[in-house]
C-alpha cells in the first residue's frame, strides 16, 4: 500500500468516526497499521479513537506503538498522559505530561512566531 493511501485510510477512518460509524473507522485504522506498520499517524488516530470510546487498555496498546515511532511527538505523550490518568496511574500520567510539556517549549524555541505573539525588544 503507498503512503497516499495509507493516508486516504488514516482520512477516511476520521471521517467515519466523526460520523459515528466507530466499526469502520477501526477497521481502516487497522487495515492501515497491518499495511503500514510504521504509519504514525495511523497508530496514533487508533489510540485517539479507542480513548474516546473508553477503552483504556487497546488505547493504551497502540499508543505505545505509536510512541515507540515517535517518542518525541507532543501529541502522543498527551494522548499517553490522558490514558494513563485515566487508568488511574497519575504518576505515569505526570511522566507523559511533562514530556510533552518539555516538547512544546522545545517548538516555541525553535519557532517563537508560530504561536501569534510578537516579541517585542
Amino acid at each position: 500500500m503507498t503512503p497516499a493511501a495509507v493516508q486516504s485510510l488514516i482520512e477516511e477512518a476520521t471521517f467515519d468516526y466523526t460520523m459515528g460509524d466507530h466499526d469502520a473507522a477501526l477497521a481502516k485504522l487497522a487495515r492501515a497499521t497491518t499495511a503500514a506498520p510504521d504509519a504514525f499517524e495511523a497508530w496514533h488516530a487508533l489510540a485517539e479513537i479507542h480513548f474516546a470510546l473508553r477503552r483504556f487498555d487497546a488505547a493504551l496498546a497502540v499508543a505505545d506503538r505509536a510512541h515507540a515511532l515517535r517518542p518525541d511527538d507532543l501529541f502522543i505523550n498527551t494522548t499517553l498522559s490522558r490514558i494513563w490518568m485515566e487508568k488511574g496511574d497519575k504518576a505515569t500520567a505526570e511522566k507523559y505530561g511533562t514530556q510533552a510539556k518539555i516538547l512544546s517549549w522545545k517548538d516555541q524555541l525553535k519557532n517563537p512566531n508560530a504561536s501569534g505573539a510578537d516579541i517585542k525588544d
